[in-house]
């Protein structure tokens, strides 16, 4: 009979420790940390402190992930609301960048709209492939130029297309010399949200 049978038989056969209740009083285990012998009741009940740590552990990373998300929220709110200040397109242009870069700390904007600022062919294909914001480790075509000198200096750039209705009308660019700041993997909720309230903000000042 090997380890495995043991474990089966115990498992199948619950009455045995009833039968043995002195055989269960005398096993002992090692501490699971070294240095002694504890009983098995001790052992069960240091098992249930290890998982009670690691479910406090998670609960706090859940409350971490929650805040987190209420405090993008506000931002986003307080994004939003900041726009219906602006009364023309020249108002909107230099307040997004502008928002971007004081509510979400963002050190890098750029916002190219198609009216006034003729993308590449590149640029445009690019846009209207994506149906959400992208994130990337290297600048798309020719867009990385829309950052001047500090081109060189960023590492992390989330795409955000801008659209009125169904046609894209320009794209705004967020970068960043953080390599994690923006990257292929991460959600795009709260960016979407974004490209949204400027989209749509936009839309009364484009030509369509």
């Amino acid at each position: 009979m090997n380890s495995e049978d043991v474990a089966h038989y115990l498992l199948n056969t619950p009455e045995f420790f009833e039968d043995h209740l002195d055989t269960l009083a005398q096993i002992t285990l090692a501490h699971p940390h070294g240095g002694r012998t504890i009983s098995l009741g001790e052992r069960q009940l240091l098992a249930l402190r290890e998982k009670n740590k690691v479910l406090e552990k998670q609960m706090y990373e859940m409350l971490e992930f929650a805040r987190e998300n209420e405090a993008l929220q506000n931002k986003v709110h307080e994004f939003t609301v900041s726009l219906f200040a602006a009364r023309d397109l020249t108002t909107l242009q230099e307040m997004i960048p502008h928002l971007l870069r004081d509510i979400f700390s963002v050190p890098h904007v750029a916002m190219h709209l198609w009216q006034v600022t003729p993308p590449s062919m590149e640029v445009l294909m690019f846009t209207d492939e994506q149906s959400k914001p992208v994130c990337l480790h290297q600048a798309a075509h020719d867009t990385a130029s829309w950052f001047g000198e500090s081109a060189s200096l960023l590492h992390s750039f989330a795409y955000l297309p801008l659209h009125a209705g169904s046609v894209s009308v320009g794209l705004l660019v967020l970068a960043s010399e953080e390599k994690q700041r923006f990257y292929p993997e991460m959600g795009t909720v709260f960016l979407q949200r974004i490209a949204d309230a400027a989209g749509s903000a936009l839309h009364p000042y484009l030509d369509h």
